[in-house]
């Protein structure tokens, strides 16, 4: 919906306003009142039109003076029907007006005129000055356009999908229209996202693969609708952690961050705590975060053909439909190598960490200072589920991906479904406990 010619309503005396032609596009259905007395009942469906208020002046009266209409046009109907407001609204119901619905019960003919789908701010503003020119209170002093005929593009229904895939078809001169739901960009050699497309509030999906586009702009956050977001095949180096705190940890369920250049995701990453399905392949990734376990909703992981040495700890807390990490350099792991950073006696600052996180007590830069918040946003959990910051056993083990997921790609050539995982003991207590476990299945 839309007001063209941009609506003016400008306040003058009392109620009254200044207004220019107004149309508002949305679904109509004109409902006769008489139906029921004849036998009858409407179709209960309605048509794409545009709704105008305008002057009327009555050919087969001469020198007739103006008076102000409702016209409604659709395709099937470009001329229209055109209605009498002064005096003639018996009704408004507007309960649902919020919802952009509402219904105008005309006097003469006997109608019900319905609108749906009408954007909700338009809608009010429109039902405004259906009320002024049913008053007619100095109608006179209301400078109205004549009503016309509606054009086909004004009737149209709003496009909801743009696909462009050569860079002679990208639109300099044209605005994205603001009713797309999706929007593919692809093949046009973009550095950079367009901020146009940041304005598309309803878009649902945004596809920019195979472009040359380099960092990606906080602001696609505030997509508040985005639930696909495709950057398969860019240059792009680092995921901002901005996206990571926007409305998106809310609204994202599928991101394609395949055949990029990216090293590492920040550890917000895991915030996006609504992702299904995630693509990392071909990449550089020397590492995941550490606390992607916090990805509950996750379903489908690919990261194939990446550097990852070992997976990190919270992986294994992963519930997955299919997960394929074929091609990484991952290590031969040896559990009876370990790397010991425990520390006897234990530091203040070790029990200070490890009572906050095991008493779940609150933290964050407003209460302590930035690095130590940093510090317990990374702190690891040993298999007895306490934790440790700085006092630890480290030592890679292997993971059969098939407990954390229902389909696995082979992880090499040599037909392994077993993957090195990052695994820390608080304890040498934790850690004897996990050796007698490992020399048991090894016997």
């Amino acid at each position: 919906m839309l007001l063209s010619r941009q609506t003016r309503i400008m306040s003058t005396v009392g109620d009254y306003f200044i207004l220019d032609t107004m149309k508002l596009q949305c679904e109509v259905e004109v409902i006769s009142r008489m139906l029921p007395t004849f036998g009858m009942r409407n179709r209960g469906k309605g048509n794409r039109a545009v709704l105008s208020i305008g002057k009327h002046h009555d050919r087969g009266i001469k020198n007739s003076a103006a008076t102000i209409h409702l016209l409604i046009c659709t395709l099937k109907d470009k001329s229209g029907s055109k209605y009498k407001l002064k005096e003639n609204i018996e009704q408004f119901f507007t309960k649902f007006v919020d919802e952009g619905k509402a219904t105008i019960r005309l006097k003469e003919p006997a109608v019900d005129v319905c609108l749906n789908k009408a954007d909700v701010n338009n809608l009010k503003n429109f039902l405004s000055a259906l009320r002024l020119a049913h008053r007619g209170s100095e109608i006179d002093s209301i400078p109205l356009s004549n009503l016309a005929p509606a054009k086909t593009s004004e009737i149209e229904k709003p496009k909801a999908k743009m696909v462009i895939t050569s860079r002679k078809d990208y639109p300099l001169t044209t605005n994205f229209p603001y009713s797309l739901e999706l929007l593919q960009v692809s093949y046009c050699r973009l550095t950079r996202v367009d901020m146009r497309m940041l304005c598309l509030r309803r878009l649902r999906k945004l596809d920019l693969s195979n472009n040359h586009i380099r960092k990606l702009p906080a602001i696609i956050g505030d997509l508040a609708c985005l639930s696909e977001l495709v950057l398969h095949n860019n240059y792009l180096e680092i995921f901002s952690i901005g996206l990571c705190n926007s409305t998106l940890q809310k609204s994202l369920q599928f991101l394609d961050l395949s055949h990029n250049r990216l090293r590492a995701l920040p550890l917000q990453f895991c915030q996006l705590q609504e992702l299904i399905h995630l693509k990392l392949d071909d990449n550089e990734l020397l590492r995941l975060p550490s606390k992607i376990g916090q990805l509950t909703k996750l379903r489908f992981l690919t990261a194939a053909r990446n550097k990852l040495p070992y997976l990190p700890c919270d992986f294994q807390l992963l519930c997955l439909e299919n997960v394929d990490l074929f091609g990484n350099l991952f290590d031969h792991p040896n559990p009876l190598l370990p790397t010991i950073h425990l520390q006897i006696p234990m530091t203040l600052l070790e029990v200070a960490a490890r009572a906050t996180i095991k008493y779940r007590l609150a933290y964050g830069p407003h209460i302590l200072p930035a690095h130590l918040s940093q510090d317990l946003d990374l702190i690891k959990t040993c298999p007895c589920r306490r934790p440790c910051l700085d006092s630890f056993i480290q030592v890679v083990v292997n993971l059969n991906l098939h407990q954390v997921s229902h389909t696995v790609v082979l992880v090499d050539n040599m037909g392994s479904t077993e993957a090195p995982i990052l695994c820390y003991f608080c304890s040498l207590t934790c850690y004897s406990e996990f050796l007698d476990k490992y020399h048991q299945r090894n016997r």
